[in-house]
Formats: structure tokens, C-alpha cells, sequence
């Protein structure tokens, strides 16, 4: 998946400081903190549009993993053998389209 990354240059508003950044295309024009004083700065000039890749953080996406590796298996030992069957039965009415007895 891709993103528009604006590269711009932001000024504060209270002590002066200016400086060049990467921002995702939506960024409102105030807002992004000072990176001296921590007050609001605003966008003065947008200098270059580019695609970028949006990446994944790998530590969410391997809990994430790790989740799904556990979910079935626990779903199904806490599932008494009857609601299994009522389970599956009901799937398989649903996949064929057969009609409820």
C-alpha cells in the first residue's frame, strides 16, 4: 500500500524556529509542535510531493500473529462437544443453503 508524503516547511509561532519535514498528506496547516519550544508551528511552504510505502510496525503485527495462532484452538477447548456440533451444523447449512430443520 502506498501513501502521499508532502515534504514541508513549518515555522513557530511564537519563537521563530523553522525546519523541513515528511508529513502524510491530510496534516492540518497548525499544529505540528515546535520541536524548541513545543508551541504550535504552521506550514509555510509545501516543497516536494511524493509515494511513499506504508510500513508496519512488526512488533503489532507478530502479536497480532501470535493472537490468531491461539484464538481457534481456545475457542474451541472452552466449547462444550454439543455446541461444536451445533456450531458446525449450523455451518454447514449456511455453505450449502440447505433450510433449518
Amino acid at each position: 500500500m502506498r501513501r502521499v508524503v508532502f515534504e514541508v516547511r513549518r515555522r513557530c509561532l511564537v519563537c521563530e524556529w523553522e525546519g523541513t519535514f515528511d508529513e502524510p498528506e491530510g496534516t492540518e496547516s497548525i499544529g505540528t509542535p515546535c520541536q524548541s519550544c513545543h508551541a504550535p508551528t504552521e506550514r509555510i511552504a509545501i516543497l516536494g510531493r511524493r509515494s511513499a510505502l506504508v510500513s508496519r510496525n512488526p512488533h503489532a503485527a507478530a502479536l497480532g500473529r501470535l493472537g490468531g495462532l491461539k484464538g481457534g484452538r481456545a475457542r474451541a477447548a472452552a466449547l462444550s462437544p454439543e455446541r461444536r456440533s451445533e456450531i458446525a451444523a449450523k455451518a454447514a447449512r449456511t455453505r450449502w443453503g440447505k433450510k433449518t430443520a
